[in-house]
């Protein structure tokens, strides 16, 4: 199976040389496309393009990754899946995997993290996404966030199309880590953006701690009892009226929130919380297409 890898760090990030090499030694057929320079915090936008612009796009060779085509991008880590699903770099990968990103992304500021922007651009286009992170270290743990992505792809495979999973691991031993869990995400993670203030007036921002417990059945809280936390995302869809109404009848209220699709909801909290085949990729009569 093809995968592409890409990540928001830029292709010389050491995270996504160990990421596609891990995957590249388990026998996927590895594509690496990305940045050519760091763009975090770009979320999944792909960038300003007209019809008569080109992107660069440069291969390189990536430390330990002997046999893995790989490619820089003069774009965002959204156009890099783009590029890839469109068939620019041969045949359109099934699935990406995005990271390995230093530092968790979790809680709702998510949607500002170009990691997990890949993931939902690859939902956009088709395909299923796996984006990981790890927390703080030094050194980055790398190899265990990858150890433990490998252990998990497998259930994404398994998953209906364009399915989306956010993978946060702890900065330990594969074998000190408590296991994977599923999560709901919190309303902040390990920090939070603050405006500082700046000698010269200008606009100055920094991140700090939140000072916030996270819940424990929530991506931080997990990760911060030992557990790798596993989220499933959805990108762009309908909210709806949970009654039924009448093709040309718009209703007097919003609806904010309402339910998504069932195969792609998270697991009750009163259910089990290890790692198992994900409820949503149960083919039943209901969700088979």
């Amino acid at each position: 199976m093809r995968v592409l890898v890409t990540n928001d760090d830029g292709v010389e990030s050491p995270g996504i040389h160990v990421l596609a090499a891990g995957l590249r030694d388990v026998g996927y057929e590895v594509l690496v496309v990305a940045p050519n320079r760091d763009c975090s915090g770009i979320g999944a936008a792909i960038g300003l393009v007209h019809a008569d612009q080109h992107l660069d796009a440069a291969e390189v060779v990536l430390p330990g990754c002997e046999g893995v085509p790989a490619f820089a991008l003069d774009g965002p880590p959204g156009m890099c899946v783009c590029a890839a699903r469109l068939g620019a770099f041969g045949d359109p990968p099934a699935i990406v995997v995005s990271g390995v990103n230093p530092g968790c992304n979790t809680g709702r500021a998510i949607l500002h993290s170009g990691t997990v922007g890949a993931a939902l651009t690859a939902q956009s286009f088709g395909a299923s996404a796996l984006a990981v992170s790890v927390d703080v270290s030094d050194p980055w743990r790398f190899d265990t966030a990858v150890d433990v992505a490998i252990e998990v792809l497998p259930m994404l495979l398994d998953a209906p199309a364009r399915s989306v999973l956010n993978l946060n691991v702890p900065a330990r031993d594969r074998a000190d880590i408590g296991g994977v869990r599923w999560a709901r995400l919190a309303a902040f993670g390990a920090v939070r953006a603050a405006v500082a203030e700046a000698p010269d007036g200008r606009l100055q921002f920094e991140l700090r701690a939140t000072g916030v417990v996270p819940p424990p059945d929530s991506d931080q809280g997990l990760v911060n009892a030992g557990f790798a936390s596993l989220t499933t995302l959805v990108g762009v869809a309908e909210a709806w009226p949970s009654e039924t109404l009448a093709d040309d009848v718009v209703q007097a209220n919003v609806v904010p929130g309402s339910a998504v699709e069932s195969v792609h909801s998270v697991p009750d909290a009163s259910a089990p919380r290890s790692l198992h085949r994900p409820l949503h990729a149960a083919k039943t009569p209901e969700n088979t297409p």
